[in-house]
């Protein structure tokens, strides 16, 4: 078993993995800096037939960069995990948010690091640029969410990961 010596104090691995996955809750008088994801359901239809300002990942523009640009992960991602999104502009309810498509086979073969570290590059790289980072399987399973609020200065973003992704840790132990 692996023993980590911190202070004079032995700490096990597994209770250092079981700390680190225990949700910390905000208490009742603490009001959360970020806002809940949004709830919006996935638009997979827009993959094809995009609309207005929503892009994709198929979407060119021929003015220049477009926003948020995800192309350059896209095409470096990890045995191209990064399939699609769909980025959708602010309105008068939410920020700005990409809805990304991941490859659920690849996705499964990732450990529950290895899915965060994903999640806050481009979770990063989309808060450049003003926007929410929501990520989905084609099944429309909801896998983890990259939320700030963008009103706070510096901005305060949370990610949040579904159950599935942390008990896959636990078990490569």
């Amino acid at each position: 078993m692996f023993i980590h010596k911190i202070s004079s104090r032995k700490i096990s691995l597994p209770l250092l993995l079981t700390i680190f996955l225990l949700p910390v809750l905000p208490s009742l008088a603490e009001k959360s800096s970020v806002p809940s994801p949004s709830a919006a359901p996935l638009e997979l239809a827009l993959l094809t037939q995009p609309n207005g300002a929503v892009m994709t990942a198929n979407t060119i523009n021929p003015e220049g960069l477009t926003t948020p640009s995800l192309w350059w992960e896209k095409e470096n991602s990890e045995n191209k995990l990064l399939d699609n999104w769909i980025a959708y502009p602010a309105n008068e309810t939410e920020p700005a948010r990409v809805d990304l498509i991941v490859n659920q086979q690849i996705w499964n073969l990732l450990d529950y690091l290895e899915r965060y570290d994903f999640v806050n590059r481009l979770g990063s790289s989309a808060r450049k640029d003003g926007y929410n980072v929501r990520v989905f399987n084609y099944q429309q399973n909801l896998l983890a969410t990259y939320t700030c609020n963008f009103v706070t200065s510096p901005t305060s973003c949370r990610i949040q990961m579904t159950n599935q992704s942390r008990l896959r840790l636990l078990r490569s132990f």
